[in-house]
């Protein structure tokens, strides 16, 4: 008789407080898809738009968009400019960077980014 072997689904976590080392767990990996972004709920009631890029790896922003105050950014069409992925907001279509949150079409705005990792 032979045994399958275990799998293990790996978990994706945020950090919702960088001054404290608490991971909050929001979703298994596989609900991510490549070039689509996923809203989670977070304790705080803020929400995060979470994306997984074609090279698999994971950005967490912010799901508000500032310029609406919808949380919509998780809906938004993933693309890169000059090398740096961004998600453009489904509304006014405003860029925002994966990585930093700044927004590429107004240098004074950005959204929250989060730390992300899988366990």
């Amino acid at each position: 008789m032979t045994l399958a072997p275990e799998t293990t689904t790996l978990k994706v976590q945020l950090r919702v407080d960088d001054a404290a080392d608490d991971w909050f767990p929001v979703c298994d990996i596989s609900a991510l898809m490549p070039g689509r972004g996923v809203a989670a709920l977070l304790p705080d009631g803020r929400q995060a738009a979470l994306f997984q890029d074609r090279a698999g790896r994971l950005y967490a922003i912010d799901n508000r968009d500032p310029f609406t105050g919808a949380a919509v950014l998780s809906r938004g069409l993933i693309g890169s400019h000059q090398g740096r992925p961004f998600v453009a907001s489904p509304l006014l279509k405003q860029r925002f960077e994966l990585e930093s949150g700044r927004c590429l079409d107004d240098d004074a705005v950005t959204v929250a980014t989060y730390e992300i990792r899988t366990a």
